[in-house]
């Protein structure tokens, strides 16, 4: 019951979230969390992709409704000032750019931690709300890696 309503366990496959999750990696999703609380920037998510909702993805929510999305040279701006991204790290960077886009009502701008070889908003667009099933939370394996995602 536990995990059909609240956690569901993960296996994380990639390296677009390098260096926060590496491939293989498991954690619990939270699929409850969103159900009387806000997506929050920053947030790390697992929604189901836009152009094939057979398969499931794993981001960070970079822009909410509403926000202009830009990227100069790597830094991203919202709504014209620079995000605060310390999860992001220099080997990690991407320094390419990307002209202004404002988030539609109803949807989020997602991005990879490992920018340069992450596919995300940048690529395929806006994820909806309604695809977004859970925030990661907790990672339970590799043992010594045990620990809140928060």
């Amino acid at each position: 019951m536990i995990v059909i309503f609240l956690y569901q366990p993960v296996k994380v496959e990639g390296t677009s979230m390098l260096p926060e999750l590496k491939d293989q990696e498991r954690i619990f999703v939270n699929k409850f969390v969103y159900r009387f609380g806000k997506i929050s920037r920053r947030d790390i998510v697992v929604f189901w992709y836009p152009r094939d909702p057979t398969k499931s993805f794993i981001k960070r929510i970079i822009g909410l409704p509403g926000d202009t999305i830009e990227i100069r040279k790597g830094v991203v701006y919202v709504n014209g000032e620079p995000l605060d991204e310390p999860y992001i790290l220099p080997m990690y960077m991407d320094l390419k750019s990307m002209d202004p886009r404002t988030v539609e009502y109803g949807y989020y701008f997602v991005m990879g931690d490992d920018r340069k070889f992450s596919s995300d908003s940048r690529v395929w667009g806006l994820v909806p709300e309604k695809y977004i099933y859970g925030k990661a939370v907790f990672r339970y394996w590799p043992v010594s890696q045990i620990g809140s995602l928060d």
